[in-house]
């Protein structure tokens, strides 16, 4: 079977805890109790169980404080996982993979240049994911990208905590110019929701601004993705409840 994106070797062991945000304490199956980075800092609702099944990778990089990152947790029933993805840093590198296969169907082939990390704002401080341009007559694609790992009732919800960048990204979506085409790409990283609602009851400033944006004609873009510890693959859109 062949992956969008194709995890290096992992290592199974078991969660033990997550603490001080960045660090994670896990039980590998040779019972080696290891430190591995989390990347995830935010609060990680459902994601956190002792005892859970959870991939590590190892890097061979000697400058590394911790040689482990926490890659993924198992949040399924027995003989059935459902794996979800905890290392942030690899969406916007899948995003890309997919962008520049044109497999979202909904994006494809409007584009021929993909550029990533672009300042923009009034004050040109921020920076937009990506920004995906085709001919000079065409208006640009301005693109963010935000994880998404919550899930209640197999919906996906963004947020899951109060996230003042997040209210400011959207406001910033909601601003841009005529001459551009904003979009709000959320990355479900797991593969049991088929359907994504924003998380009012965690953010009500965010809520009210996703329901401006649809209405200002923002993209919202709510991307599923099968995570497995061989690989990551794109499942389709979710249904926006």
């Amino acid at each position: 079977m062949s992956f969008l994106y194709k995890y290096p070797p992992l290592i199974s062991g078991t969660l033990v805890r997550r603490y001080k945000r960045f660090l994670s304490d896990i039980e590998l199956d040779n019972g080696e109790l290891i430190t591995a980075h989390c990347a995830n800092t935010g609060p990680m609702i459902g994601l956190c169980k002792v005892g859970s099944r959870v991939m590590v990778s190892k890097s061979d990089n000697p400058k590394r404080k911790l040689a482990y990152t926490w890659e993924m947790i198992d949040v399924g029933e027995e003989n059935h996982p459902i794996w979800v993805g905890i290392n942030t840093g690899l969406p916007n590198r899948i995003v890309k993979l997919a962008l520049e296969k044109h497999i979202i169907n909904e994006l494809a082939h409007q584009y021929t240049q993909i550029k990533n990390e672009v300042k923009f704002g009034h004050d040109g401080k921020s920076r937009i994911d990506f920004v995906l341009k085709a001919e000079e007559s065409q208006p640009p694609i301005y693109l963010e990208v935000k994880n998404t790992t919550l899930a209640e009732n197999n919906i996906a919800m963004f947020p899951d905590t109060e996230t003042i960048r997040g209210q400011k990204h959207l406001k910033e979506l909601i601003e841009l110019s005529a001459d551009a085409k904003p979009v709000m790409l959320y990355f479900i990283n797991r593969s049991d929701c088929k359907h994504f609602t924003v998380g009012r009851e965690f953010d009500q400033i965010y809520g009210r601004l996703f329901d401006e944006a649809l209405d200002k004609g923002v993209k919202i873009l709510p991307c599923r993705f099968d995570i497995s510890p061989q690989g990551i693959n794109y499942l389709g859109i979710a249904q926006i409840l």
